[in-house]
């Protein structure tokens, strides 16, 4: 191939691959790469800071299902995208991250922003290297797409020299491999799996996102209701199970383990699948699970399996295919379909903050609401909205209306924050968005999340990407209040005044005039008269749009 400089050979491999955006943020040494962005066929998506183009990144991974590329400015621009990447790694998100530097010659001159990009990013990805030649610079690329999109599937980065892609390269431009890895286990592993499952009476079934990752939905539906078991979400953020089946019990709580424990206590049989257990962040150090309850994991990372907690039987393998063929098993079996178990395991729902309401009914029932403005701005949404709107959910104090109106019921419309990183709900639906342009996409966050990306709009703006964006706003950190509310309670402290840290009163976050000043529009929404007419305005306006939603 005819020999070009690297930095143009770069844009030909990202187009090879079928990369159309690139989210970044420039810095003066990544001046080379960009210049010749223009020529690419690669669109260049600015946002205003790091954290926002790597959440539009993961975003966008989601939502299209491939990677989503983020370029970021030398150790600076790596240091402010941690925590998102964090989330990436935690989501399993198939991201892959240029970094800049100045240049290998560089590199004993311990000069400014310089830094060991590798190993900073070490602990926040599945990869990480430092393209040293010209030469290699492709090779790295494919590598890094491959990697990351490989189960389980994560963020990688590569970091590219200013020097190193100034040098010309005769480097053939090919897509990247992806090698095929769904495998399915042997029948007489599936025969004792199902053996072990069928054997209870009191069955449960734990399931995350390595359920939607490999389109198990359907095959974990027949399961549950071969074995009539509750189906509860761990570390799940996407459509792994229709919220509005009679057998989905609701979604573990993301801080205490003491929550979960009273969900499995009684149970003599538990599935897992697609999710290691358990991901809060003050779990249990004992197991959770009753003595001599039967445990059958499944999952495509085999570090995952039996991670904390001994089980019985533990399937490295696709959860899509594995459920279909535990399915086709318990079918097999003598016995009726759907044993009513769920008449006999009580109701252990982990108590507010966890966001778990009831099993929630299809939209259509129209469920009865809790009276709260946010109930009946959602409530209203839900009659408004086309069928395939697509809610993107940062809300959690909130969004117990979310999953009564708009429960999460087909793959793709639903995405939920994980990893714990604040600010996700803007720039990720912003990646949704532009992954799936021609649907309807909804945010809902809080007004402390939305502050910490709150610059994504500008990009929305710039750009005109339409999603729309509804600030949940109660002027706190309430998630913090509920924590601490329940600190005092295990402590014996009597309550008192929540701690002032937790306010955001004052002065008062002006969102509609914070949302005009970066260029989208919006209205405010304190009083119920005052919901259908933004419902219409957040449904009907082209373009960006946001709604400051008073939930104090």
């Amino acid at each position: 191939m005819p020999a070009r400089p690297a930095k143009a050979a770069v844009f030909e491999q990202l187009a090879a691959d079928g990369v159309r955006h690139l989210f970044g943020n420039p810095g003066t040494v990544e001046q080379g790469l960009l210049d010749v962005a223009a020529d690419s066929a690669v669109g260049y998506v600015l946002a205003l800071h790091e954290s926002v183009a790597v959440a539009m990144a993961d975003g966008y991974a989601r939502a299209a299902q491939r990677p989503g590329v983020v370029q970021l400015h030398s150790a600076v621009g790596l240091g402010n995208a941690i925590g998102m990447l964090y989330q990436a790694k935690r989501g399993s998100s198939p991201l892959v991250v240029l970094a800049g530097e100045a240049g290998v010659r560089y590199a004993a001159l311990d000069a400014q922003m310089a830094a060991d990009l590798v190993a900073v990013a070490g602990p926040v990805t599945k990869y990480a290297a430092r393209v040293l030649d010209a030469s290699s610079v492709l090779r790295e690329l494919r590598r890094a797409v491959k990697i990351a999109m490989t189960p389980p599937r994560g963020p990688v980065l590569v970091v590219l020299p200013a020097d190193v892609l100034e040098q010309e390269t005769g480097e053939p431009v090919v897509p990247a491999s992806l090698p095929h890895t769904r495998a399915a286990p042997e029948p007489a592993a599936l025969a004792r799996a199902a053996q072990l499952l069928a054997a209870g009476r009191r069955p449960l079934i734990l399931m995350g996102d390595g359920v939607a990752a490999s389109g198990a939905q359907q095959a974990l539906a027949r399961v549950a209701e071969r074995l009539g078991a509750p189906v509860w979400g761990v570390n799940s953020s996407e459509v792994n199970f229709d919220a509005a089946h009679p057998l989905f019990a609701g979604t573990l709580g993301h801080m205490f383990g003491a929550d979960s424990a009273r969900v499995v206590a009684g149970a003599d049989a538990v599935l897992i699948v697609g999710t290691y257990v358990f991901p809060e962040v003050f779990p249990e150090l004992d197991s959770p699970f009753d003595t001599g309850a039967a445990i059958v994991h499944i999952d495509a990372d085999a570090y995952e399996i039996a991670k904390n907690f001994p089980v019985d039987l533990g399937l490295a393998a696709d959860p899509a295919l594995s459920l279909e063929g535990l399915a086709d098993h318990l079918e097999r079996q003598a016995g009726p379909p759907g044993r009513a178990v769920l008449t006999q395991v009580p109701d252990l729902r982990p108590p507010a903050p966890a966001p778990a309401p009831a099993p929630a009914p299809a939209r259509a029932k129209a469920p009865a609401g809790d009276g709260s403005l946010m109930d009946c701005f959602v409530r209203v949404l839900a009659a408004q909205a086309p069928p395939d709107l697509v809610v993107f959910d940062e809300a959690l104090t909130a969004c117990g209306p979310l999953l009564r109106h708009l429960p999460p019921r087909r793959a793709g419309s639903y995405f939920q924050t994980r990893g714990g990183s604040l600010g996700v709900g803007i720039p990720g639906a912003l990646g949704v968005k532009l992954a799936r342009p021609e649907l309807p996409v909804v945010a809902f966050t809080g007004d402390g999340a939305s502050m910490y990306t709150v610059q994504a709009l500008w990009t929305a703006a710039r750009y005109g990407i339409g999603a729309a964006f509804v600030i949940c706003n109660n002027r706190r950190y309430q998630l913090l209040d509920d924590n601490i509310e329940r600190y005092w309670a295990e402590l014996g402290i009597a309550p008192r005044a929540h701690p002032e840290a937790f306010d955001l009163s004052r002065p008062d976050i002006d969102f509609t005039a914070l949302a005009a000043a970066l260029g989208v529009p919006g209205r405010r929404v304190d009083k119920p008269g005052q919901v259908p007419g933004a419902v219409r305005a957040l449904l009907g306006h082209q373009g960006p749009y946001l709604v400051d939603l008073d939930t104090a």
